[in-house]
């Protein structure tokens, strides 16, 4: 008989391309992953894959069950959400994700009057820098600055935030702006964008600093090491200055759910009330 966490943890290497990714979503070391998945080809008599000293590669017979596998796993997400939307009372849990600072800044200071309307309805909330799957149900409700093309989403344009080039008052004080520097984080959209214009003006010069993380490009610019994109509800909460810009640009916010869910009542009031905290952002 096939062990169906077995086939849990192959289905999530298959997805991740690799034993750590794979054990980090699971949330265990990668050697449970590894003896998972050769306790699967032990019960189906099948070699899944060829291990290699730095990686793990599917064989044929692996990439077929990866392609019925998750065949089978969207049909247990489907179970899942048909089961969610028929709820018919507020309670349960909700899970969302979205940009963290966007989470830290427009949502959270909101969600003590959220709790006092819906008690029983409890949240969960990933402050993803890389977004996370609504298809594959890690999340229910997500905030993307962006349309997301998905199949089987419902997305909704909340509002627009714009973006403009700050710096610290003292670092624009003291440097001349043949001599400024600048932050860049690794993000894409109209972030990504308006730091390519930003690199541009600066003459294509590389950037003093590199991070993974919106916040740590904030936070150094809040540090005096340069300038930084920045959607403007951060520039101006930390007193930072903008710049004059001959391009400014915004990104839009769509609020994105899963076809199955759209109707489920606690759905409904989450995305409510995820509208009203970007109110002042609609155009």
């Amino acid at each position: 008989m096939i062990d169906w966490e077995n086939l849990h943890y192959f289905s999530v290497f298959t997805e991740e391309k690799s034993l750590s990714a794979a054990a980090r979503k699971l949330g265990v070391d990668h050697a449970t992953v590894s003896r998972r998945i050769a306790q699967l080809e032990q019960n189906l008599k099948l070699k899944l894959v060829d291990r290699r000293p730095r990686t793990y590669i599917l064989t044929p017979d692996g990439e077929r069950l990866a392609q019925v596998v998750a065949r089978m796993m969207e049909e247990t997400f489907s179970i899942e959400r048909l089961t969610q939307a028929g709820q018919q009372e507020v309670m349960g849990s909700v899970s969302i994700s979205m940009p963290p600072l966007t989470a830290a800044h427009l949502i959270m200071p909101h969600l003590g009057r959220f709790y006092r309307h819906y008690p029983q309805l409890k949240l969960r909330v990933l402050g993803d820098v890389h977004y996370v799957s609504l298809q594959h149900s890690e999340a229910d409700i997500a905030v993307r600055f962006g349309r997301p093309k998905d199949e089987n989403l419902v997305a909704r344009k909340v509002g627009e935030i714009p973006f403009g080039i700050y710096a610290a008052p003292n670092y624009l004080a003291s440097t001349d702006s043949e001599s400024y520097e600048w932050i860049s984080v690794e993000v894409g959209g109209v972030h990504g964008q308006k730091q390519q214009k930003l690199k541009e003006r600066l003459g294509n010069k590389e950037p003093v600093m590199v991070t993974n993380h919106p916040e740590l490009q904030w936070r150094a610019a809040c540090g005096e090491a340069g300038l930084a994109v920045l959607p403007d509800f951060l520039g101006t909460l930390s007193n930072l200055v903008r710049l004059q810009d001959d391009h400014p640009m915004s990104a839009e916010i769509w609020l994105v759910t899963h076809e199955d869910l759209r109707h489920s009542p606690a759905i409904r009031v989450v995305m409510d009330f995820l509208v009203s905290c970007f109110e002042s952002f609609r155009t």
